[in-house]
């Protein structure tokens, strides 16, 4: 970053942390289990479910009847099974999305109770005291929603997929 050291890029978000005030630990906790979540999903997607989709196939190719209403039954539970994997922690992920501006919106709610603290102490006159506040309120704002955004893009990305794979596997046991 620039030439920075780590202890540099270390003490720059120790500072911008203390600028929002704690409400930015709890985004930071959100938003490191969104993304584990979402990495999480990504490499079974990508990896694991192949060999799960396999396994469900050949299942359904060594069944001899295809055509009854017990194999379509049996059909619907192989596809209800390799949706619920592939859905797995998707409605987690998005809730940690939500989650996030909202915890900026506390965030900016103690800022505000910050600033008028303040006000009642030192009066409105001293915009230097005011100023820590304000920043206490706007900051965890904007980290909450650029967390929900970067969340909200993969998230979709995530459920489409899902969803179109689902639907190929069905498509896969009609033929």
């Amino acid at each position: 970053m620039n030439g920075m050291t780590t202890q540099q890029v270390f003490e720059a978000v120790q500072a911008f942390i203390e600028r929002g005030g704690d409400v930015l630990y709890l985004v930071f906790g959100v938003t490191a289990l969104m993304w584990t979540m979402i990495l999480e999903r990504s490499w079974y997607m990508r990896v694991t479910h192949r060999f799960h989709v396999k396994a469900v196939l050949a299942q359904w190719k060594a069944r001899k009847d295809h055509n009854s209403w017990y194999a379509e039954q049996i059909r619907r539970m192989l596809v209800a099974q390799v949706a619920e994997r592939l859905h797995h922690s998707l409605n987690m992920i998005k809730t940690c999305v939500a989650l996030c501006p909202l915890l900026g919106l506390l965030g900016t709610v103690t800022g505000m109770i910050e600033v008028f603290d303040v006000m009642a102490v030192a009066g409105n006159g001293n915009p230097r005291a005011m100023a820590s506040g304000v920043s206490m309120a706007t900051i965890p704002t904007m980290a909450g929603m650029v967390a929900a955004l970067s969340g909200l893009y993969f998230t979709a990305q995530l459920k489409n997929y899902a969803d179109n794979e689902t639907r190929r596997v069905g498509d896969l046991m009609t033929s």
